[in-house]
C-alpha cells in the first residue's frame, strides 16, 4: 500500500510540474502574439492565455488531490 502511495505521489508531482510548465510557456506566447494589434491575434491570444490559466488550474487541483489521497494514506 505504501508502495501505490510513492508512486503515485510521484506522477501527480510530474504531472502537475508539467501542467505548470505548459501554462507559463502558453502565458508567455501569449504575450508574444498579443503584442502586434490585429484582432485575430488578440483572439489567439486570448484562447492561449485561457489555455495557460486552465492548465495552471489543473495543476492546483492535482496538487490538492494528492495532499487528500496522502492525508488518507497517512491515516
Amino acid at each position: 500500500m505504501n508502495k501505490i502511495s510513492i508512486v503515485l505521489d510521484k506522477k501527480l508531482n510530474h504531472l502537475a510540474w508539467v501542467l505548470v510548465a505548459n501554462g507559463i510557456i502558453l502565458l508567455l506566447l501569449a504575450v508574444l502574439i498579443v503584442w502586434i494589434p490585429f484582432m485575430l491575434q488578440y483572439l489567439i491570444g486570448l484562447i492561449a492565455i485561457i489555455i495557460g490559466f486552465v492548465f495552471l488550474y489543473s495543476a492546483y487541483r492535482i496538487w490538492h488531490l494528492k495532499n487528500i489521497i496522502d492525508k488518507y494514506f497517512k491515516l
